[in-house]
């Protein structure tokens, strides 16, 4: 005989904090927490010795809770605490012009334009080599180990090269910086288009080819629509690393604009919370433009009947 479970008519529902917290709010805020407590632990220990050798100098017998809460407050220190950074960001994004130097959105604008000029550059270059190697077995045994090893060249060497040959020429500004950041977004976009153009088995393209298929038919109606999911998933590689070539393309050319400059300008003057604020900012940056691709990716799924 089967019996069935009656609810309870007494049993409380979980509110939306609980539902909240047994999603993925929950374990998000306690990995925070985590690394706030870590981070201030590493803050006083790496501060504690060169605020006790100051109180010394200036004669000072100072006590321990005294040492401990100016570790908190240094103006140069060698790790800044999580409140200092808020502040200086206070500072230079709600207190100034967005168009001011000052201001890290100015700076941030600056990078991100580079950024994505520089990821639609390195996206198509690495989405026609992909098509070519797939398609040709002889770019496929000669390109294919050339994108590898081009990776392996050190982005800091490269970069001042490629500036100084661009500037030679006339092209300054955003052009080398985008340049630098295609050249480092390409390399995923290649194998993940490479990868996935290839994902149809040999049973799926001779299906096709008993339709009598053209290859362009099986590229546009086979090969494309199953290499999607791996071209976004390396589509948000490539945007956070076009990032990182903007930003380190504008350190070896002493530029006057965009977060690298703000990182350069911070280290040349020992202005670390300076720093810490430019990258905090790069990372929320890094962090939106791989949304905005993922939103672009559900999109374009919905568009072609896949699942929303």
């Amino acid at each position: 005989m089967s019996t069935t479970s009656i609810p309870l008519v007494g049993a409380a529902r979980p509110g939306l904090l609980g539902k909240l917290w047994r999603g993925n709010v929950g374990p998000v805020l306690v990995v925070v927490a985590a690394i706030m407590v870590v981070w201030y632990v590493a803050a006083v220990a790496m501060n504690w010795q060169g605020v006790s050798e100051r109180f010394a100098r200036m004669g000072q017998d100072a006590s321990a809770g005294a040492v401990f809460w100016q570790t908190m407050a240094e103006d140069r220190p060698m790790l800044p605490v999580p409140h200092q950074i808020l502040v200086e960001l206070h500072k230079t994004v709600l207190d100034v012009a967005p168009t001011s130097r000052r201001s890290l959105v100015y700076h941030a604008t600056e990078t991100i334009s580079a950024t994505l000029v520089g990821f639609l550059m390195g996206s198509a270059l690495g989405v026609l080599l992909a098509v070519g190697i797939v398609h040709l077995r002889t770019l496929q045994k000669s390109l294919m180990p050339w994108v590898i090893s081009s990776q392996t060249v050190p982005i800091l060497a490269i970069a001042p090269i490629i500036v100084v040959v661009l500037g030679s020429i006339g092209l300054r500004g955003l052009i080398p910086k985008a340049i630098i950041s295609a050249y480092l977004c390409f390399f995923p976009v290649t194998i993940g288009m490479v990868k996935g153009l290839e994902a149809p088995d040999r049973m799926q393209r001779d299906l096709m080819r008993t339709y009598s298929a053209s290859t362009a038919e099986i590229f546009w109606k086979l090969r494309l629509p199953a290499s999607l999911p791996y071209l976004f998933a390396s589509l948000k590689v490539a945007i956070a690393i076009s990032l990182v070539g903007a930003i380190v393309a504008e350190l070896p050319t002493g530029a006057q604009a965009g977060l690298g400059a703000r990182l350069l300008a911070g280290s040349y003057y020992g202005q670390t919370i300076q720093i810490w604020s430019a990258l905090v900012v790069a990372a929320a940056c890094a962090a939106l433009l791989v949304v905005a691709v993922g939103l672009l990716e559900k999109a374009v799924m919905k568009a072609m009947g896949g699942r929303p």
